[in-house]
């Protein structure tokens, strides 16, 4: 028989572990890992839940990179590859390897670039971003414009982005499932991802609303600093 001892040991432990934050993602081995959140899986509250945030990164982003070093455990010469490297190279991936690549690494390269980028504020750029932004898109107002329209025509799932030269110039595109800019040798600044994954739990088939809504977590302060990067030559995923 249990003591009263042990049952109050017992139950202060369930009590423990159920405060314990919801961690879904599986070790894996290989050249790749899975980043943790820059922030609380809340931090982005009420305009995306912390539901959708666990699920999205310990879930969908684990599998990416768990497949990703799957499918690289075939080729040691790729494995030591720079991921933005490899992707920029796709086309001459082994045929066998390519589709992997192209989904899994894409998927990496893709939601390593989301997390950073959100767990803001929301608001507008300011300094050389904004200077950019303005003079590329006509103001901040007509870049949100343009860039959720791109997201709301994107068919089925992918993202739309914002790329960047290394003179600065800006542009706006879109892309299916997890191909990225960096398969066609362009950086990213940001993007969003329109996978309905990334928005269900909240919004069901109104990405429009997600689109909108997305803004208010933006941190302009890490994405101002993806732009110096990228005018530096140094801004890689």
């Amino acid at each position: 028989m249990l003591s009263r001892r042990h049952f109050l040991t017992g139950a202060a432990l369930l009590a423990a572990s159920a405060a314990i934050p919801r961690v879904f993602a599986q070790a894996s081995s290989g050249p790749f890992k899975l980043d943790p959140l820059p922030y609380a899986p809340s931090k982005n509250e009420p305009h995306i839940d912390t539901r959708t945030m666990e699920l999205h990164h310990g879930k969908h982003h684990a599998s990416y990179v768990n497949n990703l070093n799957a499918a690289l455990s075939q080729n040691g010469e790729l494995a030591r590859m720079p991921l933005h490297e490899m992707l920029a190279k796709i086309a001459e991936v082994p045929e066998s390897l390519r589709t992997a690549i192209r989904n899994n690494g894409g998927g990496h390269a893709n939601h390593t670039m989301f997390w950073q980028i959100m767990g803001g504020s929301g608001g507008e750029p300011s300094g050389e971003l904004k200077s950019a932004i303005d003079r590329d898109f006509g103001g901040f107002q007509r870049f949100q414009a343009d860039f959720n329209t791109a997201g709301e025509k994107q068919f089925g799932s992918g993202w739309v982005f914002v790329t960047v030269k290394q003179d600065g110039k800006l542009g706006i595109t879109s892309k299916p499932n997890q191909d990225t800019p960096l398969m066609d040798g362009h950086m990213v600044l940001m993007g969003n991802d329109v996978w309905e994954h990334a928005y269900y739990l909240d919004y069901q088939n109104r990405r429009s609303d997600y689109l909108k809504a997305w803004w208010n977590v933006l941190d302009w302060n890490r994405i101002g600093e993806r732009y110096a990067a990228a005018k530096a030559g140094t801004l890689a995923l």
